[in-house]
Order: C-alpha cells, then structure tokens, then sequence
C-alpha cells in the first residue's frame, strides 16, 4: 500500500468513527436565535383573519356524527343547524384564551423534555405511511419490524427530538389492536416524547391508560405526556373519529394538535390567502373545542398545507406556494396566540434521490424560518407521505442538523469575532495552523454525517458510493449498535399485561 493510500485509508477510518452509529446524547430542541421569515403584513394578516371570521360566522364548519359536540357548541353561544355549527364573530378567539402559550411534553426521561411553543422548534420523525422502502428490500408494506426499527433510528438520531407517532403502519397486525404494539414501542425502544392513537375513541383512551402506567395516573392529570394528531377533514369538516379522540385527549389534559390537512386547488382555495383563510376557521375551531372541553388544555395550532399539481391532481412539495403557506399560517398561530405545528421534509419523489433531497431541504428551512414549533414529519417522509424510508431518515437527521446550527444565528462575542487569528496570520498568510483555527476546528462548522466531501480518488476508493448508499450503511449501523433506554421492569411487565388483558378482551379486526 503506497504512502498517498494508506493516508487516505487513516481519513477514512477517522471520518467512520465520527460518523459512526452507536448510541449519542440527544441535542436538545432548537430555540430559535434568529429572526422569522414573515411573508404578510398587518395589512394582509387583518385581511385574512377577517375572511376567516366570515367563514366561521357565514359559511360555518360541520361537526359530524357527534350529538355532545354539537350541544357544547350550542351552549358556548354558537348556532347550531343540524350539523353545521356556524361562529358569532370573536368568540373563538375568545375561547381559546384559555390555552397555554407554551407547555412542556414530558418525557419518560425528563432529560428529553421538549418545550413547545415560543421560540422553540421540536423536530419529529415521518407519520402514518404505510409503505415503507430501503434500497435492499424496496418498497413493501410496512410491519411492526420496521415500527420498531424506525423507532430505534429516531431515538438514537441526536437532531430528532421526538420519537413520533405512527412511524409507518404496522399492517401484519390487526388494525383495531396495532395501537397497543405501536404505543409500547415507543415506550420500550425510546425515552424521547411519543404521540398516541387517534383512529378511534377508545384506542385513544388505551394510549392515556400506557402512558398512565408509565408514568403515573397523577402525573398524566397533571401534565402532557402526549401529543396527538387531529386532522380537519377539509374542507371544514370535523368527523367522528377525529372528534371521539379529540375529546378522549383533551379531557385528559394532553394535547392536541388541530391541523388542517389541505392540498390546495383542490381541498382549499387555489391562492396562498384563500387558503389561509379556510386554515384559519378550521384548525380555531378544532382549537377552541378543546378549550370548552377542557379549559388550560395544551393545544397547536395545527396546518399541513401543500399544492397540487393543475395537470396531474398530484400532490407537490417543496413548491414556493408551500412555504408562503407554512409561514402565514404560522403568523396566524402567533396571532391567536398559541403553539403552531407545520413543516417537514416533504417529497413526492419515490427515491432517496435529488429531487427527494431538494424539495426536503428546501421545506425543512422553511419551518426554521417561518417558526414552527412543533415539526412532524422532519425526517423519513418519501412519495408524498405514502412511504418511509430508512435512507431518507437518516438523510433527513443529517439536515435537521444542519438547522439547529442555522437557528443559533451569527455570534459575536470574542472567540467569534476571531481578533487574535486575524493579528497571528496577517496579510498574505493562512489560518490552517493559526492557535484559534486549532482551539475552534472541531465545531467551527456542521459535519455532515454522510454527505463526500473528498477528492474524487478518495470517493472511489471508498467505494464510489452515492449519498443513499451512505445512508444505507448507516442505518444497519445504528441498528447493529441499539441499546434500549432503561425501562422500570415492573412498568414493562404492567404495560404488557395491560395490553394482553386488552387485546384478549374483543376479537381482531381490519376496521
């Protein structure tokens, strides 16, 4: 082996074990030290907030196949025609006062605590696909494997500061008992912050009875240690399934995130501002509900908007009309006053590809910038939300790095401003053996985990790999190295007696 070889050999042992996938401390949630990148004035704000009260107050929002509701909503002042509830101007707003700013999700180690609202920006992995897809097996469906395994990769991701929810569907168990597997291993193979089940009341109310195990009956009353996805059936529907949840949650004191989910053009207003304005009256009032049913309940202000094709009807992402979307429905949020969740790495690509990289790189920057605070779907999401895929996980992690490094902004105390380089180097000089160059190179700037930053020589010898097979030997790493965050073995034993009583209590089924 020549001298130039073996160099190249002891650089790439040293960049392995850098980027090597054991077992790291998570970095704690982003707060946010720059500014936002806020598209509307006063001027336009007023504008939608104002159609979004002609909404509620003229056209209304239907709350379907839920008597209770409709009796709540009759009794705080609203008018009620069958099931279209319609909203005198104001009292939403009014309502929702009652929400907290900002609350903290609990986690079964305190030290994963994450807060959420303010400044801050929580990032959590893809939800609810059920395909999933590597570069070895191909696209599949997913199964309670992969759940696990996707779990484990976000625990031991450092820039995932969630472990999420319905990582992927789980489709080799049976529908109406998948929660009860899902749920535990959020609680077995992580200590990170979870979300629980929504697709119907009394899987939701099996979520609150785990997380009650495990961290206490009290403790649960008392604080949010789940956070829940409650979609709007947009246009201006709140269904059944997603009210049952909703009131099974919030009357629990955990919270719920009230989030349109809208293609514009075809769900929303073709125009950023039409479209607001439906966002507005939608996720207001999936928000004050949660208030009436629960006063001081922690809720987000929820919107997942993106466009659709005008040729296709498919969905895209990553489109300027996106990130206009997501920063004016944040101003919203703020407006109101609470909590907003958006954002992500979306793609339609169907591969870890370019396309897949750009459209994520570019709406992952603008939920830094716009303000989200909470971000599901920061990393895994592949074919326009249909698919997860572990290559893209881990391509995504290295991103959400990448903006926890954009969100500390330009420093400039004494050891930034970098005075004593500049005298010790001088005109003509350079900065490669400088004393400060040496204190500060090891997190002077963000390393990428996977991306080749070598000469082309270096690259072949390497492998001539691309990014997502980089990717792909990272995650079998991080997998072949797990270790399992400590679990109290008496709650383990609780948990999984509870699930076996509950499951052995009704029959399987595929609904």
């Amino acid at each position: 082996m020549s001298d130039r070889q073996a160099a190249r050999r002891g650089r790439s042992a040293r960049r392995e074990k850098r980027t090597s996938g054991g077992a790291v401390a998570a970095v704690p949630y982003i707060t946010r030290e720059i500014p936002l990148m806020e598209y509307l004035n006063e001027e336009g704000l007023s504008r939608v907030e104002e159609q979004g009260e002609t909404i509620l107050q003229e056209i209304g929002v239907e709350f379907r196949e839920d008597p209770e509701v409709l009796e709540i909503w009759k009794n705080a002042g609203a008018d009620v025609d069958g099931e279209r509830v319609r909203f005198p101007k104001g009292l939403l707003r009014e309502i929702v006062k009652t929400a907290p700013r900002e609350f903290t999700q609990w986690a079964r180690n305190p030290q994963r605590n994450v807060q959420i609202g303010g400044n801050n920006t929580v990032f959590a992995p893809v939800y609810g696909p059920p395909f999933v897809t590597d570069l070895d097996r191909g696209r599949r469906y997913g199964t309670i494997e992969d759940f696990r395994n996707f779990v484990k990769l976000a625990y031991m991701s450092p820039y995932l500061h969630h472990s999420g929810g319905t990582v992927c569907e789980p489709v080799d168990l049976p529908v109406n008992k998948r929660h009860f597997d899902m749920v535990y291993s959020h609680l077995k193979y992580s200590d990170k912050p979870f979300m629980g089940s929504v697709t119907a009341p009394e899987r939701a109310q099996d979520s609150v009875d785990m997380a009650k195990i495990a961290f206490g009956a009290d403790f649960v009353e008392n604080n949010c240690v789940m956070i829940q996805l409650i979609n709007a059936n947009s246009p201006l529907v709140w269904d059944a399934t997603m009210l049952g949840a909703m009131k099974v949650y919030a009357r629990n004191n955990q919270a719920c995130i009230t989030s349109p989910f809208i293609l514009a053009g075809a769900m929303s207003p073709v125009t950023v501002a039409g479209t607001l304005s439906q966002v507005y009256a939608e996720a207001l009032s999936g928000a004050a509900l949660t208030q009436l049913l629960r006063p001081g309940a922690p809720v987000v202000f929820g919107a997942f908007v993106s466009s659709i094709s005008m040729q296709s009807g498919a969905p895209t992402f990553g489109s300027p009309e996106g990130s206009l979307l997501l920063a004016g429905a944040a101003q919203l949020a703020r407006r109101i006053g609470l909590p907003f969740r958006s954002g992500g790495s979306f793609t339609a690509s169907k591969l870890p590809d370019a396309q897949s990289a750009q459209e994520a790189a570019h709406t992952i920057t603008a939920t830094l910038m716009g303000g989200v605070n909470f971000a599901l779907h920061s990393a895994g999401w592949l074919e326009g939300g249909l698919c997860s895929s572990y290559e893209k996980l881990i391509m995504d992690a290295d991103q959400l790095g990448m903006m926890h490094v954009l969100a500390k902004g330009v420093k400039t105390d004494e050891n930034a401003l970098a005075l004593d380089a500049l005298r010790e180097v001088g005109p003509g000089g350079h900065y490669l053996g400088a004393a400060h160059t040496q204190a500060n190179f090891e997190s002077g700037f963000y390393r990428s985990e996977i991306a080749d930053n070598n000469s082309f020589e270096q690259w072949e010898l390497d492998g001539r790999l691309d990014m997502a097979q980089r990717a792909n030997k990272k995650w079998k790493k991080m997998l072949a190295e797990y270790e399992a965050p400590e679990l109290d073995v008496a709650i383990d034993e609780a948990l999984i007696d509870f699930m076996a009583r509950r499951k052995d209590s009704f029959p399987d089924s595929n609904i």
